[in-house]
């Protein structure tokens, strides 16, 4: 234990006015290195009232997709797993989201509230969606994700299913189009 103690000399109102700024109020805080986003009533809107898929599960990190888009109806089973895994059985999605907001500031690398974070963090059993990405070719489908075996498997699998399908109906194009070229089978088409 150390022998220097760290002394807090601010006032009850000092304190809680600091925590104001930086939890529970509109204003972001900028102190030292530390910047948070000002909160809009469309945060708010979106927590209690969510509009679509990745603000239902947004709690959950970075989901964002179009919907109706191929990356969409592959990352939406996976989703739906993290969220059964990681929302408690009593806990409301609308109080997760409001954790996240407040705790994190909806984002995977900036914590707005220590102690709401931890909150967040302990609920969702540390289970977070860090990112999604397509690299090189439009099949190539990354995913990061923070959470147990099973899900990391799973992910692994639909990263492994995405590939082999894309590089299927790539294989075919390029077959199709070289007996185009040859005319092989131009009479049977």
């Amino acid at each position: 234990m150390s022998k220097f103690k760290i002394v807090d000399n601010r006032t009850f109102q000092q304190r809680a006015a600091d925590f104001g700024r930086s939890a529970m109020f509109w204003k972001g805080r900028k102190k030292g290195i530390i910047h948070t986003r000002d909160i809009t009533w469309n945060d708010l809107r979106e927590v209690f009232f969510p509009t679509d898929f990745d603000e239902k599960y947004g709690y959950l990190g970075y989901i964002h997709t179009t919907e109706g888009s191929d990356i969409s109806e592959v990352i939406r089973p996976l989703v739906l797993a993290m969220d059964k895994k990681a929302k408690p059985a009593l806990c409301p999605r609308w109080f997760l989201r409001l954790l996240d907001l407040f705790g994190n500031d909806k984002s995977i690398v900036r914590v707005r509230n220590w102690r709401l974070s931890k909150l967040s963090q302990r609920l969702t059993k540390g289970i977070r969606f860090m990112d999604w990405k397509t690299k090189w070719e439009w099949y190539d489908l990354r995913i990061s994700i923070v959470a147990d075996r099973e899900l990391q498997d799973m992910a692994s699998k639909i990263e492994r299913d995405y590939y082999t399908k894309g590089k299927q109906k790539e294989a075919l194009i390029e077959l199709m189009e070289q007996d185009e070229k040859s005319g092989l089978y131009g009479s049977d088409l």
